[in-house]
């Protein structure tokens, strides 16, 4: 098909139900891919591998049960080399099962318009139910060079460091004997032959094709070169870009709905009686109590005497009595002398005099008035008057000295001088500390730029790309999108010398801008 506009130029059994061997790691891959983008996970994020996934048939990194690898590891495993235990893995750790990721693989399939394609594992083994069309093939590499273009140069790579092992490509062969070619990937089981989903590049022109059944890597490599040469024969040169829209469906969503049917009970209504319901108890009131008889109390006994003879007093039956109640603490300014000094004065009034309305009105009767303070600094201060209400003598000149102003001394000007061994660790501003420190000799504080960007998406796309790419060049190495006031800057630091001089050479090479940053 030209990847251009999606439209077929030749097709031979292009619908027919197969198995596609390892092409379906071009599934695989295209769903992590997009679970980078979406941030569930991350290139370095580390995947455990289970017993099923170390258990897979070759070909196969060779990874350990109950080991971590990263997922930057696992993707050049299933692209280049087209590892069955890498693969597992990957869809192990993206979904949670192998069955889950192949559920999600089915769903993202048809949202993508492979309609005759349905996945069963994430390797691409022969597993019955698992099938797909040499028509859908192409339609997912077409969407692997559109949706992820940041990615792509994966599948034109001859070799790859995979972590625990270096790796080489299946499909070298092809990529060095066709003109053009940049990928995609191939597949073989005994049940599937030989196959390959292969694109090719020449000028403004992009084919994209596959062969199923294969007898021989050569036979199919040989085919597919026929079908690249048609293509580019075929196609138009000027055409119209059509790119795919975005898929519909990349991950499922369920909602459950809750569904009541109406019954009788709910629809028809009912009597309620509350003739079965107790009766509502009463409240109970705080009940007088009034002694029959009580005794005649002096007016100037204490109140521990009154209180000592209302708890002798006959009580009538049935009604409470107070002496079983527990007195009140006094406050622990209150002194039982003042108390009773305050009842014996409050009782000794003469009965003619109003009464007052609180027992402590005569003591605050008999208190002094607190003195004006001065109106000014020269006044004296006036009289006080007793509760007599008898004229105070005359107060001293020398009285006045505590209240006058112009006696005081004059306040000592503040100093200037700040004494900096006085201040505490929170005293210090921010602003005024400067921290310098210096990477030792052959430290990995060298890093390198990448060029300056209009957007942090676009920089960050980059450096994810070249950290792909990067090999062991950038192992170790920091991701970093500097917000400047003329762009983002893709920025990879925590690097060697050596390392950011290997990089800024490789980019030199492709031609792409790159500046190694000094420490």
């Amino acid at each position: 098909m030209d990847a251009r506009t999606g439209k077929p130029i030749y097709a031979q059994n292009a619908d027919t139900k197969l198995h596609p061997a390892s092409l379906t790691k071009m599934m695989t891959l295209y769903l992590a891919f997009a679970a980078i983008e979406r941030g569930q996970v991350r290139l370095d994020s580390k995947f455990p591998v289970s017993s099923n996934a170390a258990a897979e048939p070759p070909s196969k990194l060779g990874l350990r049960a109950g080991q971590k690898i990263e997922l930057r590891y696992l993707i050049r495993a299933a692209a280049i080399k087209s590892a069955n235990d890498a693969a597992t893995a990957i869809g192990e750790g993206i979904a949670g099962s192998e069955q889950a990721f192949a559920a999600q693989m089915t769903a993202t399939a048809r949202a993508l318009g492979m309609r005759n394609t349905n996945f069963r594992n994430a390797n691409g083994l022969t597993q019955e139910g698992h099938y797909s069309t040499a028509h859908d093939m192409s339609i997912l590499g077409r969407r692997l060079f559109y949706d992820f273009p940041q990615y792509y140069s994966l599948f034109s790579r001859r070799s790859a460091d995979a972590g625990i092992a270096q790796v080489s490509s299946t499909n070298k062969r092809f990529l060095d004997a066709y003109r053009g070619a940049d990928g995609i990937k191939t597949g073989y089981t005994r049940a599937a032959g030989f196959n390959l989903t292969a694109s090719a590049q020449r000028g403004n022109k992009r084919i994209v094709a596959t062969v199923f059944g294969g007898t021989s890597t050569a036979q199919r490599n040989q085919v597919m070169a026929q079908l690249l040469d048609a293509g580019f024969g075929k196609a138009p040169s000027n055409v119209r870009e059509v790119r795919p829209e975005p898929p519909q469906l990349l991950a499922q969503r369920v909602v459950r709905k809750a569904q009541v049917q109406p019954t009788a009970a709910a629809t028809q209504p009912r009597e309620l009686t509350l003739a079965s319901s107790a009766p509502p108890q009463r409240t109970r009131r705080v009940m007088k109590v009034t002694p029959e008889a009580p005794a005649p109390v002096a007016a100037a006994a204490p109140v521990a005497t009154l209180v000592e003879t209302a708890a002798a007093a006959p009580v009538a039956a049935g009604r409470m009595a107070l002496a079983s109640s527990n007195r009140p603490r006094l406050r622990p300014a209150a002194r039982g002398e003042a108390v009773d000094q305050a009842v014996r004065m409050a009782v000794a009034q003469d009965t003619a005099a109003p009464q007052s309305a609180s027992l402590a009105a005569p003591v605050l009767a008999s208190s002094s008035r607190p003195a004006p303070a001065p109106r000014s600094r020269n006044a004296a201060p006036a009289p006080v008057q007793t509760a007599a209400a008898e004229p105070a003598a005359a107060a001293p000149a020398s009285s006045n000295r505590d209240l006058n102003l112009n006696s005081s001394h004059a306040p000592k000007p503040r100093s200037e001088t700040v004494i900096l061994a006085a201040m505490g660790e929170g005293d210090i501003s921010p602003e005024a500390v400067e921290i310098v420190s210096r990477p030792p000799a052959g430290s990995r504080g060298y890093g390198v730029n990448l060029g300056r960007y209009r957007s942090q998406a676009e920089a960050d796309k980059l450096l994810l790309q070249v950290a792909l790419q990067g090999g062991p060049a950038l192992e170790g190495g920091r991701r970093h999108v500097a917000n400047t006031n003329r762009g983002f800057e893709a920025n990879f630091t925590g690097l060697s010398k050596a390392s950011a001089q290997l990089v800024c050479d490789r980019a030199a090479a492709r031609q792409e801008p790159c500046t190694v940053i000094t420490p």
